[in-house]
């Protein structure tokens, strides 16, 4: 579905990602580990056009998309749930998802399914989104993300500043929507729970892939090693 290829991006005079690449096959979770300034947030800003690429390629479904803009990425089926939320606090919990939908693409998720699938935003549904409990917030991020009918998802870390409980119940959605037809890249700092989610780790070290494997076959000593650059 996905193949990036020596991917390199520059934040005005600072390069932020040196060669970076990774593939993501139809229906697979891939997580994308990683300190602080690794690359991580900045390789799926530049997979959602946020940031142009400096050097290297992507291709989606088998269609080069380097440097195109955010919108047509949405169009095409890449959506981006983003690193704090980023609600819209002047609106509701609905309309915030509503907003995720405007697109009008075809799909599994209405409304009603994000419901199903996070029933506490459907009693909440007309509150002020910064109303909402830290994790309930974040539900709110990944449903107005899963309106646009995405064929991939972006979560940048989605379980950044929850407590260990809400973490363990936003991660067990994970599978519904893959089941859907969707495929996953996760950013997180957490290993374990990125070893849990995740079929294939790719491990970024300042700016460059610097491991990759199978979830079940790295040693969390490997990874940490890969993390911190030992």
């Amino acid at each position: 579905m996905l193949d990036v290829s020596h991917l390199a991006v520059d934040h005005g005079q600072l390069r932020a990602l040196w060669d970076v690449s990774f593939r993501v096959g139809e229906g697979e979770r891939v997580a994308l580990l990683g300190a602080n300034g690794a690359g991580k947030s900045t390789t799926l800003g530049a997979l959602i056009g946020l940031y142009p690429p400096a050097a290297g390629s992507i291709s989606y479904r088998g269609s080069p998309v380097t440097g195109r803009d955010t919108t047509a990425s949405v169009e095409d089926g890449i959506a981006l749930v983003p690193e704090g939320r980023r609600l819209f606090p002047s609106l509701s919990v609905e309309e915030n998802l509503i907003i995720g939908g405007q697109l009008g693409r075809g799909g599994p998720w209405s409304l009603a399914r994000i419901y199903d699938l996070f029933p506490v935003l459907a009693e909440r549904r007309h509150l002020p989104s910064t109303s909402l409990s830290g994790g309930q917030q974040q539900m709110v991020a990944i449903g107005r993300a899963l309106m646009s009918n995405p064929k991939l998802l972006l979560c940048d870390e989605i379980s950044l500043g929850l407590a260990p409980i809400v973490i363990r119940e936003v991660y067990a959605r994970l599978p519904a929507i893959v089941a859907e037809g969707c495929s996953l890249i996760i950013v997180e700092q957490d290993i374990v729970q990125a070893l849990k989610a995740a079929a294939r780790v790719y491990c970024l070290q300042e700016g460059r892939v610097a491991l990759t494997g199978a979830a079940a076959s790295l040693t969390r000593e490997a990874i940490s090693a890969a993390y911190f650059g030992a």
